[in-house]
């Protein structure tokens, strides 16, 4: 993990957080599926990850998996997501 911060502050209410600054796919979206398989319906995750492929992918496979994508924000080279489990 890196030195990039997750946190709570925000206007959606985070339940749980995962910082993937520094992973790769496809293990961006296996650590983001198991932080959500630890939630109940309709907790919201946020995820830390890489500009490019990592939050595209990530983003395209949690909705394939039947949840939603309620933000997706730049922070410098980095993206966070919030993501609510289905």
């Amino acid at each position: 993990m890196s030195n990039v911060k997750v946190s709570a502050n925000t206007d959606i209410g985070v339940d749980d957080s995962i910082n993937l600054s520094n992973e790769v796919c496809p293990m961006t979206f296996v650590l983001t599926k198991m932080k959500l398989d630890a939630l109940k319906p309709g907790q919201h995750l946020e995820v830390v990850l890489p500009a490019g492929e990592p939050v595209r992918n990530v983003s395209i496979s949690v909705k394939e998996e039947g949840h939603k994508v309620l933000k997706v924000e730049k922070m410098g080279d980095f993206f966070r997501l919030i993501i609510e489990k289905g």
